[in-house]
């Protein structure tokens, strides 16, 4: 499976540098082209133009080259009529169009939580800021990736002072932080002292991407670089945009709760599961150990996803009077689950089954019934779990052999 990561952890992000680094990995830029074309055609834009430069930062990348005269936008309903305006002509499709009106949704909600008064024209100017939103989309819909999943590692906001029209504040740039705080998404320290990641950069990053500290597991198949237009002193900030492959296994974020128990009876521990599962947790287990001065203890182990860690957190210490719990966040590859309610016929009667299939490497590695249904089944009919099982996956089996067997229907 194609996937793209965007990581912006040491240069920041900005909508030009997206775009300058999405046309280095693809190496095209017509759409760019296009692009300007449309938005020099908007009533208020007496000039627009981009041309894609090399620059060397220490790595060769991409940098934009902008030549832009404009009126100011009239309003928030002006830049967004704008916007669709330009989407249509430039070509995008629908896929594109609602992650910029969701892009811009972001933009001017930081900018109103900012300035009551009205929109800053530093951090929302019509003609740049369609640009910036429209172009690392239409070069994503032109290589393939539209659709793919995005991955991102934290955003390196930045520091100094940051101009923000009646004066300047220090860095990160507000509307920025306000995106990154609004989805709840981690950033990185940076120790250039500029703006980094720009309102923009934010709200395409958060749009985009599902952002995680760590890489995907991936197979890199090619690179792009993009270099903004300031400069720090030592070159400019860079982002690096990576395709690669995936397998078909799901990556997830998951919390780990441990606790050493060694003074606590088995009703305890016993309640303490009931409750963690009633909370939301994913798992639940013991594992015995030796602890300190050689007395045996169990290790409590809780799975839980990031929604729920606290609340689960809470509820161990609660439970068990543990005094400290140790909590780490890890990844984790699942197979594609897939669940589904199957009718089956056992004993002249009829049960509605739900089954789960699990695929991972391109087939099937597991089918198998929900458990409670299947004790269902058992004490309906009267006759052992494991018969019952057994009854439900020959007919599940069958009815898999038999859609196999089963003729394609015709497009005539």
């Amino acid at each position: 499976m194609r996937t793209l990561l965007i990581d912006p952890r040491g240069g920041g992000i900005s909508g030009d540098m997206l775009t300058a680094a999405l046309a280095d990995l693809t190496g095209s830029a017509a759409p760019l082209e296009r692009l300007s074309a449309s938005i020099a055609d908007l009533p208020g834009c007496a000039e627009f133009s981009v041309r894609l430069e090399e620059f060397d930062g220490g790595v060769r990348a991409r940098r934009l080259a902008f030549r832009v005269r404009e009126k100011p936008a009239g309003s928030d309903g002006d830049l967004a009529a704008a916007l669709e305006g330009v989407a249509a002509a430039a070509g995008l499709t629908a896929w594109g169009a609602e992650r910029a009106r969701l892009i811009l949704g972001d933009l001017l909600a930081a900018e109103r939580r900012l300035h009551p008064s009205g929109f800053s024209r530093h951090a929302v100017a019509s003609a740049d800021t369609i640009f910036d939103i429209l172009a690392p989309l239409l070069l994503m819909e032109e290589s393939g990736l539209a659709g793919c999943p995005v991955h991102a590692t934290p955003p390196a906001l930045g520091g100094g002072t940051i101009r923000t029209g009646p004066g300047t504040v220090g860095g990160p740039a507000p509307a920025a932080l306000e995106i990154c705080a609004a989805h709840r998404i981690p950033i990185a320290e940076s120790p250039l002292d500029m703006e980094l990641t720009t309102p923009t950069g934010a709200a395409l990053l958060v749009n985009l991407a599902d952002v995680a500290d760590r890489f995907p597991a991936m197979v890199p198949l090619r690179t792009g670089y993009g270099a903004g237009t300031r400069p720090n002193g030592n070159g400019a900030n860079i982002l690096r945009v990576v395709e690669g492959e995936t397998t078909d296994l799901i990556e997830e974020r998951i919390v780990m709760l441990e606790t050493n128990l060694d003074d606590i009876s088995g009703e305890v521990v016993a309640h303490a599961f009931g409750r963690l599962f009633e909370e939301g947790a994913t798992d639940v287990f013991i594992t015995p150990a030796i602890g300190k001065k050689n007395r045996p203890v169990q290790i409590l182990s809780v799975i839980a996803d990031r929604e729920r860690y606290v609340r689960l957190l809470g509820v161990l210490m609660e439970e068990t009077g543990t005094l400290g719990v140790r909590v780490r966040e890890e990844p984790r590859l699942v197979a594609d689950r897939r669940q589904e309610e199957k009718t089956v016929a056992i004993g002249g009667r009829t049960f509605q089954v739900r089954v789960k299939t699990s695929r991972a490497c391109g087939r099937v590695i597991a089918v198998k019934p929900e458990y409670e249904d299947l004790r269902r089944i058992a004490r309906e009919l009267g006759v052992p779990l494991r018969e019952a099982a057994r009854e439900v996956e020959c007919r599940l089996a069958r009815m898999e052999q038999a859609n196999l067997q089963r003729p394609a229907a015709r497009d005539d």
